[in-house]
């Protein structure tokens, strides 16, 4: 779809006049067009999206009020939340640009500023940029694309499949796709992706001769200039997702292979060199300080939004690294000045796609429309109403996820109630119908079962410190997960600061009774890593919770109490 300057602005003076755009936010089409009518610069435009966990609408979404930075990451982007971020940002703290980046005044500002996302108002987005750029863009995924929704589950991922094929994504990378299986990504990538989507991953090897799965990058000439795109998937799959669903393959950093694989491409001639990388935030950083040759690093999997683009020193010169946030929330556009074989200069925004500030695109919107058509009827089932914010995002635990683990010790009937430190899920605001769509947003996994474990004080501890270590290892290397497990009937305390083994100082019940290293205690848990046969899906048994109290009532999610951490800007709870 071509779209000229005066259409556009022409789409976004309609969206007000039908009433998309409040009249109490004052804003307009003019508004709008600060935000999404971005001069062009340079010579190249890289466009990049990571993380949309299948969220196909519009939704809310609540940045996190806890991401703490340890060691060298304290005080660095992305570990800076709320009033810190806000005032770093230069923002008025009501603003709608620090409503999109910080968690402050949440549930009142959403319904100020509207939903956010949608590959439909997306895909106006970058259908404008492209039409303002002929000839000069290209269009990243970063992965976390199939999997979140419903819909992504009972279609195996399809419907994320084909709407980035209309979307028109050129190369991307991944990590929650395999949990479709190997079969299936291997389907997928050579039926649905070949001669549309180029699918790089330099780091998925074979186990037993180690040759590569999938190409390991693409040379694409753009505008005249050959500009490589090399893969990262997500290091620790094998790890963090169950090793049974790609049993013959190895994944890891592989940095002599990326190296090589960088200076492969500089000697096929590539001027631009990029990685589409889905290793994490702090990891890309420090992964920018050792490869040369290496112009820019996309990044995903953490779920941050950088606001501007950090320059890291490497070995042989400056890589640029930026990160787009999460669930079709913002889209990066980076244009590039590149003269005699070099990037001269840049521009970047990253633009929060506001949904009642752009229109939907009509083909994207219809196919969303189709492929959700026949599960309408499960979708839009009402299992109970919140009296509070749900959301999920944050270190150590959210209300969505508080919801989860209640549910679970009550349906069970165990002592506590464990649920994974996953990063992804929408936003509920107070006084909205929880619908099994939401509940399906928080929960949609292929390996879903609910397991009762039991297990010792003392292996209790143990399991808290190997999550901590994963999440405060002051090598980003060495973080191989996500947050930490939300825990329901169960509280501790934790010092991030502290080494392997010494993080978790204090383990008692609610009522205040502190964890017998020797007693064993039951657990509800799910999305086990390791085999399970029979049992009920974490949805089914959180959906039965929810239909029985019919009102969910949790002001604030079960956080522990943290030490050493005062001045720490990624702690805002305020």
């Amino acid at each position: 779809m071509s779209l000229s300057r005066r259409d556009f602005l022409k789409m976004l003076a309609a969206a007000g006049a039908m009433g998309t755009l409040r009249p109490e936010t004052a804003l307009s089409a003019e508004n709008a067009s600060k935000y999404y009518e971005i001069e062009p610069f340079g010579n190249l435009t890289l466009m990049h999206f990571t993380d949309c966990h299948a969220q196909l609408t519009p939704t809310y979404f609540r940045e996190p009020s806890i991401n703490i930075g340890i060691g060298e990451a304290k005080g660095r982007l992305p570990h800076i939340v709320g009033l810190p971020l806000v005032k770093y940002l230069g923002q008025k703290e009501r603003s709608m640009y620090a409503h999109a980046f910080s968690h402050l005044s949440f549930s009142e500002l959403a319904k100020v500023y509207g939903h956010v996302g949608g590959f439909a108002h997306m895909a106006t987005v970058i259908n404008h940029i492209r039409s303002s750029r002929p000839g000069r863009t290209l269009l990243m995924d970063g992965g976390d694309t199939w999997q979140g929704s419903a819909t992504s589950l009972w279609t195996k991922g399809q419907d994320m499949i084909d709407a980035c094929k209309l979307l028109g994504v050129e190369v991307m990378t991944a990590h929650w796709e395999f949990t479709y299986g190997a079969d299936r990504v291997q389907h997928v990538v050579k039926n649905d992706y070949e001669g549309n989507i180029d699918f790089v991953c330099q780091n998925v090897a074979d186990n037993a001769f180690g040759d590569l799965i999938f190409k390991p990058y693409v040379i694409r000439e753009i505008n005249k200039i050959p500009v490589a795109i090399i893969g990262q998937a997500f290091p620790y799959t094998p790890v963090s997702n169950p090793g049974y669903l790609v049993p013959d393959w190895t994944f890891g950093i592989q940095e002599d292979r990326l190296q090589q694989m960088v200076n492969e491409c500089r000697e096929k001639g590539a001027q631009i060199v990029a990685l589409l990388s889905h290793g994490g935030m702090d990891a890309d950083f420090k992964l920018a300080t050792r490869i040369s040759g290496l112009d820019i690093i996309m990044g995903g999997h953490t779920h941050d939004a950088l606001p501007d683009p950090h320059l890291v020193d490497n070995p042989s010169g400056k890589t640029l690294v930026l990160a787009s946030g999460c669930n079709g929330k913002f889209l990066s556009v980076l244009d590039l000045d590149v003269r005699d074989g070099k990037i001269a200069d840049f521009q970047y925004k990253l633009v929060p796609i506001f949904a009642n500030l752009v229109p939907a695109d009509k083909k994207m919107a219809a196919h969303i429309e189709a492929v959700r058509k026949p599960y309408a009827k499960q979708l839009g089932e009402k299992l109970a109403v919140t009296k509070e914010l749900l959301y999920r995002r944050g270190n150590f635990n959210g209300t969505s996820d508080q919801m989860i683990v209640e549910a679970l010790k009550e349906v069970k009937g165990t002592d506590f109630g464990f649920s994974p430190g996953f990063r992804w899920g929408p936003t509920l605001l107070p006084g909205e119908a929880i619908t099994m769509e939401h509940l399906m947003s928080l929960t949609a996994i292929t390996y879903p079962t609910v397991v009762i474990l039991e297990r010792t004080g003392e292996e209790i501890r143990t399991m808290l410190e190997d999550i901590a270590d994963n999440l405060f290892n002051p090598d980003p290397y060495l973080q191989q997960g996500g947050d930490m497990v939300r825990t329901g009937g169960l509280r501790y305390v934790i010092d991030p600061n502290e080494p392997m083994g010494k993080r978790i100082k204090v383990m008692e019940t609610m009522e205040g009774v502190a964890l017998n290293a020797s007693k064993k205690y039951k657990i509800a848990s799910w999305a086990s890593t390791q085999p399970q046969e029979g049992g009920r899906a974490i949805w089914d048994v959180v959906a039965e919770y929810l239909r029985h109290h019919k009102t969910i009532h949790i002001k604030l999610p079960n956080t522990p109490k943290v030490l050493n951490v005062d001045g720490n800007p990624g702690l805002d709870l305020g």
